[in-house]
């Protein structure tokens, strides 16, 4: 069952309406349905992906339904109180997740974050994500496997099994920014994202997470690159900051997520 699905009981917000035709969002929904139909499970091409980024990059709140109101949060602790290593406080208000399509090739979905608010370290296995911040400010840390992979296996109770990651992304986004990609094995494909200020995130997953198909979504814990390395040993490429050991946990119970309604234009998809 997808990430989504998991997480909530959501109802199809898409509709057959011909006045939709001309919205962006149609548009988008059009360019996803060529580009993911044809090429199957395999990455897009490179003008694929150019020709999907420059249209999510006209994409604005207001394509997708939400209005001034949503942008607004007080739940959150502000700019200046926001603790990057305080996961209780970055847990403690929910995020609304809002399903705009969900079909076999690609799923296309909003996700609305209050200030602080957390979606923890996860992987996107053999799945290309575009990413469009639509309002407000996102921090975003991101990994890519090392390879070959490199693991250490837990030698004493309660040290977890680790594989080696590097760091590919650890930046904030502030819109209007450009569109995000990560790819199977490279673009920061396990990411964590952590809301600066209210922000809104509009996601393209291609495929869509599948268990059956060895598409499961996993929750890791980054540990620093000296925590399970022998003294003396060194990073063959870049510094010992640029990496990190990744321990599977189970799904965080406290992560907080609501489903929202897509208000934005219908989606006609036949």
């Amino acid at each position: 069952m997808c990430l989504h699905r998991r997480l909530f009981n959501m109802t199809k917000k898409t509709s057959s309406s011909s006045s939709s035709s001309s919205s962006s969002i149609q548009a988008l929904y059009d360019l996803c349905k060529r580009t993911f139909t044809s090429s199957g499970n395999l990455p897009p091409s490179s003008k694929a992906t150019q020709n999907l980024c420059s249209l999510l990059d006209t994409i604005g709140p207001a394509d997708v339904g939400l209005r001034d109101e949503n942008q607004e949060d007080d739940r959150g602790h502000g700019l200046l109180g926001l603790n990057l290593f305080n996961r209780v406080d970055r847990w403690a208000q929910p995020i609304t997740y809002v399903d705009i399509h969900e079909g076999d090739s690609f799923t296309m979905c909003v996700f609305c974050f209050p200030t602080s608010s957390v979606i923890p370290l996860h992987d996107h296995p053999g799945m290309t994500v575009f990413s469009k911040v639509l309002y407000g400010s996102l921090h975003v840390k991101a990994y890519d496997w090392v390879e070959p992979a490199l693991v250490q296996k837990g030698k004493q109770a309660g040290h977890p099994t680790v594989r080696l990651a590097k760091l590919a992304v650890d930046k904030v986004l502030t819109a209007p920014c450009s569109t995000s990609v990560l790819y199977p094995k490279s673009g920061g494909n396990l990411h964590c994202f952590t809301a600066v200020t209210p922000c809104a995130v509009l996601d393209i997953l291609a495929p869509p997470y599948l268990e059956a198909a060895g598409r499961k979504c996993t929750y890791y814990h980054d540990y620093p690159y000296s925590t399970f390395s022998a003294d003396g040993d060194e990073v063959q490429n870049g510094k010992e900051e640029d990496y990190a050991w990744l321990a599977e946990i189970n799904t965080p119970d406290d992560l907080y997520m609501r489903s929202g309604t897509y208000t934005g234009p219908a989606i006609q998809t036949e």
